[in-house]
């Protein structure tokens, strides 16, 4: 059996309020051209599906035209939801769905409709696409669980897992959508709220015995183990993601498991280039030819903060799509802007804390009532 990995789709989102819903389309149309070439069983997406819990209807027809188009190519497809999705609007009719190959898993307290059950010649394979799973809503439905955490969540879910096994033994292979231990540091492209609401690291040990566990939310690729892995998203969605390339893993199960994985490119539509010098140097500098298409960053460090600096720069580059003034004597303070920007809710009410303490921070207990907070703040804004 052969799988293509891929998650975090993202359709709707925007790149610093461009639409990007063009080039997601031709993404996704890439995926189904992968599929007939290289004879892809099942296409597998590990959450984050949509943007938003509220996509339109342009974004909804959209991510329709691309699965029929998967699936006319001749695979079958498993979806679950992420952090990013309304579950219960994306797993409208999946009933329905599954009977024509479409397998969309989004009811986190339901361990037996994550399981879908293939096969091929040397017999049963079975995907278990995990949703997002918010240990808020758990601890309130599982109290007996002991769910602290996402990787308690995902440690409960896991157990279930393999009781399944236990009592109908197969070839196995996880979606999961969160932050698991040993991705590479700096991990820039990590989503803002990597550790609020109770998102935490979920050791490796968690998917110990499965043969390919697919992993989503980070959105540049990443091996972990040879069975473990993150495909990132199909565009860049920032400019702080790391890896350049945009694809799947292609992954192949053999009678006794894991064969292999060989990652596949998806079309790159604009390259990411970030520029840093004087603004005028840098609208006159010949070796950055070629740029001209490419999604800039400019870093600019002329010592007085230049007037209309994207406009001039669009001039050169029509798709500049930020600038930071990092010269003269505000530098100190556009650097801590910058990283302000990237600290998430959790860590900027604890500095607050810290600030109007003198010096004191949050207690363990007070950390853990914010993160509480957080996620509950933000599991009711995914179900309105």
């Amino acid at each position: 059996m052969r799988l293509l990995h891929t998650s975090d789709w993202h359709v709707g989102r925007t790149f610093h309020g461009a639409d990007t819903l063009d080039a997601l389309t031709d993404a996704l149309g890439a995926i189904a051209r992968i599929v007939r070439e290289h004879g892809v069983d099942v296409v597998l997406v590990a959450g984050d599906v949509y943007d938003s819990a509220m996509p339109s209807g342009r974004h909804v027809e959209a991510l329709t035209r691309a699965l029929q188009e998967i699936r006319a190519a001749g695979a079958q497809i498993v979806l679950s939801s992420g952090n990013h999705d309304a579950a219960a609007r994306l797993g409208a009719n999946a009933g329905f769905a599954s009977a024509g190959g479409l397998h969309l898993s989004t009811r986190a307290l339901e361990p037996d409709s994550w399981r879908i059950e293939l096969a091929d010649d040397h017999g049963p394979v079975h995907v278990f696409a995990l949703p997002y799973l918010e240990p808020v809503a758990m601890r309130s439905s599982l109290p007996e669980a002991g769910i602290a955490n996402q990787a308690d969540a995902i440690g409960w879910a896991m157990g279930a897992v393999r009781a399944s096994l236990a009592a109908s033994p197969a070839r196995s292979v996880v979606l999961a959508h969160c932050f698991a231990a040993g991705v590479a540091e700096p991990e820039d492209d990590a989503p803002r709220d990597i550790t609020a609401g109770g998102l935490d690291v979920v050791p490796l040990a968690r998917f110990a015995g499965i043969d390919y566990v697919a992993l989503g939310h980070l959105h540049s690729r990443q091996e972990l183990a040879p069975s473990v892995r993150y495909s990132g998203a199909p565009l860049h969605y920032s400019f702080r993601e790391r890896s350049p390339q945009r694809g799947g893993w292609l992954v192949d199960l053999d009678a006794d498991g894991l064969a292999h994985v060989a990652w596949v490119d998806l079309p790159v539509p604009r390259a990411l280039t970030t520029i840093e010098g004087e603004l005028d140097a840098l609208l006159a500098d010949e070796t950055l030819a070629g740029t001209e298409d490419d999604w800039v960053r400019a870093l600019l460090t002329d010592r007085l903060r230049p007037i209309d600096a994207m406009r001039r720069l669009q001039e050169r580059w029509p798709h500049a799509a930020e600038v930071q003034w990092t010269g003269g004597q505000d530098a100190p303070a556009a650097e801590l802007r910058a990283r302000l920007a990237r600290r998430s809710e959790a860590e900027v009410i604890g500095d607050f804390l810290e600030h109007v303490r003198a010096g004191v921070g949050p207690s363990e207990a007070e950390a853990a009532l914010v993160r509480d907070g957080l996620a509950r703040v933000a599991a009711a804004e995914i179900a309105q």
